[in-house]
């Protein structure tokens, strides 16, 4: 199989826009993983004792490659999400993605917080998201992208639709997307690490 063109991967404009990326935001649920909240509880040694609940998230690994990419690429990377989870700030610092806010109701801090502390304007952000919280922060990115999977509100305002679903690789589609735009894909796949 050939690889594909660049007008095969998106429009001309979507294409305009990934050439312009120095930082790449993304939520967490439902957009690097599948959505689903898996919550453990652990049997206790007396019922007077409350039973310890810890939660468990699947992380792609394709993802994680990408984000690696990234950041040896010299795009910084960030995560904003409602919930927090220790296992979404390990992930973080397994792929030393620059910034993570967990917890956060409203987004719209944050998302500003990191174009300050990275230095960038609101054209050289992308931001990937699934679901109504998002919305707000896809309109304002210069690269407003939904997974493949996300509610159809949020599809209606992003530049980009992944062919990936959430937690299944759409954020590496966005990096290829991002690097393959700006002419340097083909460097960059050299530099890829185990």
């Amino acid at each position: 199989m050939f690889p594909l063109a660049l007008s095969d991967l998106a429009s001309p404009d979507v294409l305009a826009r990934a050439r312009k990326i120095k930082l790449f935001l993304m939520d967490v649920d439902g957009t690097l993983t599948d959505g689903g909240v898996c919550l453990i509880s652990a049997t206790v040694a007396s019922s007077t004792e409350a039973p310890t609940v810890t939660e468990m998230k699947v992380f792609n690994a394709q993802d994680g490659q990408g984000l690696s990419l990234a950041r040896t690429m010299g795009i910084q990377t960030g995560f904003i999400t409602g919930r927090s989870s220790p296992a979404v700030s390990k992930r973080a610092e397994e792929l030393k993605v620059n910034f993570v806010y967990l917890g956060q109701a409203s987004k719209t801090q944050a998302f500003e917080e990191c174009l300050q502390k990275a230095g960038v304007t609101e054209d050289e952000v992308a931001y990937m998201g699934d679901d109504l919280p998002d919305i707000p922060l896809a309109l304002r990115a210069g690269l407003g992208v939904c997974v493949a999977d996300g509610v159809e509100d949020l599809k209606t305002v992003c530049n980009f639709t992944t062919s990936r679903k959430g937690g299944r690789g759409a954020a590496r589609e966005v990096i290829e997307l991002i690097l393959k735009a700006q002419g340097r894909w083909e460097e960059a796949v050299p530099l890829a690490l185990a």
